[in-house]
């Protein structure tokens, strides 16, 4: 299986005349986070105010991206895509990010299984007999690309790897736009970890180039944004406007959003998060910036797209299910009535509760954009006022992120990048957020709520333990590995993600 001459052809004349900006761009995120690292205020942009204060809508939505009331998210693995595709979602986002593990089978299986998607004859026969086949009604596909941080080292351009966004972004559009178009759709996308209006900008003028070099009509490319860093919340108006003839809409992506923070605010002992499981949407910085990004959306007639549930019901213990599902119900009816116009879910078994929710709330409407809330206004520091009321650091906190951060990172190794961990879909974010907060608790020395402070012995203790439960669990696992990056990771300079040194262990392998 490969990928076709022609189609890495197009996404190398796009890195061509592309990739200079991209490490421009990428220069001057390192800058801006050092300044800000340094103290300089961060808030709204005064060079944009006219921006944000204009009157300007985005692209109408096209028709099968108007009801978006549920997308169901997945790698693009072959029967996890059907699955995706029939579960009764809208729309199916397939993930060349997060969710994959980015080795070159992964990469060239994933885009041959989307090429097959599109035509509708994606299918799968295994072994025991089961027979997997797509439906006449299915999700709308969205593709994920991978972000403008990442490269690939296994197509080399100029004597250089090729960016990895561009790659996935110009193989898939080139296999595949015209055909989309021919069956009533087009080529959509998610558009990951940008942290500012000029990275939409690059995008948009990406978008302009590929759809100029096949013949197609600018415009006809949609994409949605996820807001997962906090540079980005300030820059959500500026977004849209750049990509304004694309753009589709906004996905609060709720656990890079974490990540980033933890990110950007390392440094500082006042902006300490506590235990993941404290971290939810219903804490105040996290609640501004879910209100903000509907409110922002709606002015300007985008979608505005609530985050994940992750929850994968249990086969065993109908008890441990209906727990959770009424916490994905409540979680639901939370962005509902906050005025989201879909929301994402992991699993298909979930499709059927938060539609449930959102049928209620919309009933025959495709949306809720008129749904414009000019209150709570979100002046900025809401944003990065990182209070959580009554957190705390407790030892169960520092042996959950280990455990994670071990299973997901093991997985990852071996190919795996969607990983189910303690009734959950993990991926890179979760483990992101699982190794970000370690380092910052060790680098610290925090206060651990029930067990003294937290050291770099103390990490090195709660990873013998986990590892000792682990090895028990699945001795062939590739433990030894995941343990040295995870430490790597901990206990050395802070890695902007943890994907970088990872994909230098996979190109090693």
């Amino acid at each position: 299986m490969t990928i076709p001459s022609d189609a890495i052809e197009f996404a190398s004349r796009l890195h061509r005349d592309f990739n200079p900006r991209r490490e421009e761009l990428l220069a001057r995120r390192a800058a801006r986070r050092e300044r800000l690292r340094r103290g300089e205020p961060l808030g709204f942009l005064p060079e944009t105010a006219g921006i944000r204060d204009g009157d300007w809508r985005v692209a109408r939505a096209p028709r099968d991206l108007d009801d978006r009331r549920v997308e169901i998210t997945g790698p693009v693995e072959r029967k996890m895509m059907i699955n995706a595709l029939n579960s009764g979602a809208r729309v199916f986002m397939a993930d060349l990010e997060d969710a994959l593990s980015p080795t070159w089978d992964n990469i060239v299986a994933g885009q041959a299984n989307l090429t097959e998607a599109v035509r509708g004859t994606l299918s799968l026969d295994t072994p025991d007999g089961r027979q997997y086949r797509l439906n006449e009604q299915r999700a709308t596909l969205v593709v994920r690309p991978r972000g403008w941080h990442m490269t690939d080292a296994n197509v080399i351009v100029d004597g250089q790897p090729i960016s990895a966004s561009l790659l996935d972004f110009g193989v898939y559009f080139f296999n595949n736009a015209k055909a989309l178009l021919e069956r009533g759709s087009g080529p959509y996308f998610y558009l990951p970890k940008m942290e500012s209006h000029l990275e939409a900008r690059l995008w948009n003028d990406v978008f302009n180039a590929a759809q100029d070099a096949l013949g197609i009509k600018r415009g006809t490319i949609r994409a949605t944004v996820l807001i997962e860093t906090v540079l980005a919340a300030f820059e959500m108006d500026e977004i849209l406007y750049e990509l304004r003839d694309h753009a589709a809409g906004l996905n609060a992506g709720r656990w890079d959003y974490l990540f980033s923070i933890i990110k950007l605010f390392r440094d500082r002992p006042d902006s300490i998060l506590p235990d993941r499981s404290q971290l939810t949407m219903t804490v105040p910085f996290m609640r501004a910036y879910t209100q903000l990004l509907v409110r922002t959306c709606h002015r300007r007639g985008a979608h505005a797209i609530g985050g994940m549930a992750a929850f994968i019901p249990s086969r065993k213990d109908p008890e441990v299910n209906a727990r959770a599902l009424e916490k994905v119900r409540e979680d639901k009816e939370r962005e509902a009535g906050d005025g989201f116009d879909g929301t994402w879910v992991a699993h298909p078994d979930l499709v059927p509760v938060a539609r449930d929710v959102f049928d209620r709330r919309l009933g025959d409407r495709p949306n809720q954009k008129d749904d414009i809330r000019l209150e709570p206004a979100i002046f900025g520091p809401e944003l990065v006022t990182l209070d959580v009321p009554n957190g705390a650091v407790t030892l169960a906190g520092v042996d959950l992120n280990v455990d994670v951060g071990l299973q997901y990172i093991e997985a990852w190794l071996r190919g795996n990048g969607a990983v189910a961990i303690h009734n959950l879909m993990e991926d890179a974010a979760t483990a992101e957020i699982s190794r970000s907060q370690l380092w910052q608790w060790v680098r610290h020395e925090v206060p651990i709520a029930d067990d003294g402070t937290m050291t770099r012995q103390g990490y090195k203790d709660a990873r013998e333990r986990v590892l000792e439960k682990l090895r028990a669990d699945r001795p062939e696992g590739r433990w030894d590995a995941a343990a040295g990056l995870l430490d790597l990771l901990v206990l050395g300079d802070f890695q902007e993600f943890l994907t970088l040194p990872g994909y230098r262990l996979l190109n090693a392998d």
